[in-house]
């Protein structure tokens, strides 16, 4: 059976669909890798009572090395204060690599809250905690210098990704992460991912919660471990996933390079039809 959600962004100019929330993390804007165009589509095609950004929104590192910010980045910064304007609760949780933003924890800018972690409820009573991740990454948090010498090799593996998606939509393939495909390949890839979210478990467990959404990983999950509910939204560099809380409270993974490639090819397809007519 086909997801209604999916099937409804199949149609361009269909109306936003309403959810009740949103959580995004490691857009890493500012950085060559990230999908803001993605990104932007999808927040154009929903409507939500909540928008969490849930860390790594803006690479402040990426920034530092090598400065870039194109035009599309700017649109999703605007995206998310338009959203915040006009009712949507945003509340921001910063990450690793945007660090800066957590000596402003406890303050508002632009109608945006900026939290060091945050107690959502759903719909049906479900209390998650809210919370980027790094703090259980233990390399983040002990070797800095190590941490930036992985972000240079991952950067390079997606420089590398690029050229190859592009070989593949030559020959009409759709998108694949290398980065995630290395990452679940490599036996010690495996077995962080697995410490990582065993640990955020461990951790909403004893904060007396019933699960706990995070990022950090680029890695999207939704699963029970102990009896506890473990939320991964992924990102927007390799995956480009989010979780969504429908009105009645359900959850939801969704990831959107499929509709944002068949908005493009719809887009595409009125731009030669209109050619042809003129």
């Amino acid at each position: 059976m086909t997801n209604p959600l999916k099937k409804a962004f199949m149609v361009k100019n269909k109306a936003p669909i309403k959810v009740r929330s949103v959580w995004i993390s490691d857009v890493h804007l500012g950085f060559r890798g990230c999908q803001a165009e993605a990104l932007l589509h999808f927040l154009h095609s929903v409507e939500t009572d909540y928008l969490f950004l849930v860390g790594d929104i803006v690479d402040f590192w990426s920034i530092k090395k090598s400065p870039y910010w194109p035009q599309h980045h700017t649109n999703v910064i605007r995206s998310i204060l338009g959203k915040a304007k006009h009712g949507t609760k945003v509340i921001y949780v910063p990450g690793n690599h945007d660090e800066a933003l957590r000596d402003c924890i406890g303050h508002v800018f632009g109608n945006v809250e900026i939290h060091q972690d945050y107690v959502h409820t759903t719909t049906d009573g479900k209390k998650l905690l809210v919370m980027h991740g790094d703090e259980f990454d233990m390399i983040v948090k002990n070797s800095r210098w190590l941490a930036k010498l992985g972000n240079i090799a991952y950067d390079t593996l997606l420089d590398l990704n690029h050229y190859i998606n592009r070989l593949r939509k030559f020959f009409g393939y759709s998108y694949w992460s290398l980065a995630a495909y290395l990452k679940l390949k490599v036996k010690n890839a495996v077995s962080y991912i697995s410490s990582f979210e065993e640990a955020l478990a461990h951790l909403a467990k004893d904060r007396g919660v019933d699960g706990v959404v995070c990022g950090h990983i680029h890695h999207a999950e939704l699963r029970e471990i102990n009896s506890v509910l473990y939320c991964n939204d992924g990102d927007w560099v390799e995956s480009c996933s989010t979780l969504l809380e429908h009105l009645d409270g359900s959850l939801e993974l969704v990831f959107w390079s499929e509709q944002f490639e068949q908005h493009k090819n719809l887009v595409h397809a009125e731009l030669l039809a209109n050619k042809r007519a003129a």
